[in-house]
């Protein structure tokens, strides 16, 4: 299968509580639900660009548990490649332990396991189906060194790399001007620019040898900031939250597959926008994942109503 997108993935399964409030140190509560749902970032993104219509192949390592087969059996449902995720025999999954509050926002503690592993090794082995893609994305949740790789090879054939800087990190100066486009949210940001205001940080990172950058602002939308030019801010949608989980990794899976599909940046940050937006309808973070007709849809009937 020839691919246009490509994600340097994780793939956790998420564990997720469902209680009232934020726990206190030391603090017991009762849950009002329980579920163990399909999560990691990179999968989550791939799995969004897959259902708006990308063509998808993953890099990726994953436990030899069931945890291991439960990825391998979704990403063959979503008609993503997978001939280069390797599995660690013996190795436990990546596992993220989620809790979810009444008002629909999370915390999140993720042990990455068998994706510890990714190696530049690994990541070499899949260069021809790199060099056959139009845009290479990651996270923050497999090794700096595998993102590294990816994005030389990538740049090396004339492609879009996308970094999704989450868990937020210090990122070694190599890597900067390597990422055409970085999708932090608000406070990935201001953390990794060190500084209190959105223009502010978004130009130091501009600097750093960044390309483009989109910050997702939740219900207020996202803001792209390029060199040279003003930003662009797009408005985003008020919706009745079921849970947040899996949204930025929404958006950033429907930009990648925008971008791969060349679409203008004004048309792509308003699918992404309106795909995050949808994907807060339901518990977990694929359940609710829009494909593209149902963000089209969304997104006219937005029109009609503004």
């Amino acid at each position: 299968m020839t691919v246009d997108v490509v994600c340097v993935a994780s793939w956790n399964v998420d564990l997720i509580a469902h209680i009232p409030t934020p726990l206190a140190r030391g603090q017991t509560q009762m849950a009002q639900a329980f579920e163990r749902l399909p999560g990691g970032k990179g999968s989550n993104a791939a799995i969004a660009a897959a259902r708006q219509g990308a063509q998808v192949g993953l890099i990726a390592r994953i436990g030899g548990d069931d945890f291991g087969q439960m990825g391998l059996n979704l990403w063959a449902r979503e008609g993503i490649d997978s001939q280069h995720v390797v599995r660690g025999e013996g190795e436990t999954n990546g596992t993220a332990l989620i809790l979810v509050y009444e008002d629909g926002d999370n915390s999140i503690a993720v042990y990455p396991g068998a994706g510890a592993g990714l190696t530049t090794a690994l990541v070499q082995a899949a260069s021809d189906m790199l060099a056959q893609a139009r845009v290479v994305m990651a996270s923050c949740e497999v090794p700096l060194a595998a993102t590294q790789t990816a994005f030389e090879i990538a740049r090396a054939h004339g492609l879009v790399t996308l970094l999704n800087p989450a868990p937020a990190m210090p990122l070694p100066d190599a890597l900067w001007p390597l990422v055409d486009v970085l999708t932090p949210n608000e406070g990935e940001l201001l953390m990794l620019a060190d500084t209190g205001d959105i223009d502010t940080a978004a130009q130091r990172l501009l600097q750093r040898g960044v390309g483009a950058i989109v910050v997702t602002l939740g219900d207020r939308g996202c803001a792209l900031f390029r060199r040279h030019e003003a930003p662009l801010h797009v408005a985003g949608h008020a919706m009745q939250v079921a849970d947040t989980i899996g949204a930025g990794d929404t958006f950033t899976g429907t930009l990648a597959a925008a971008l791969a599909q060349q679409a203008p940046w004004p048309q792509a940050l308003r699918m992404a926008n309106a795909a995050a937006a949808l994907s807060t309808q339901a518990h977990g973070a694929v359940t609710a994942m829009p494909t593209a007709a149902q963000v089209q849809s969304f997104l006219q009937s937005a029109a009609l109503k503004a």
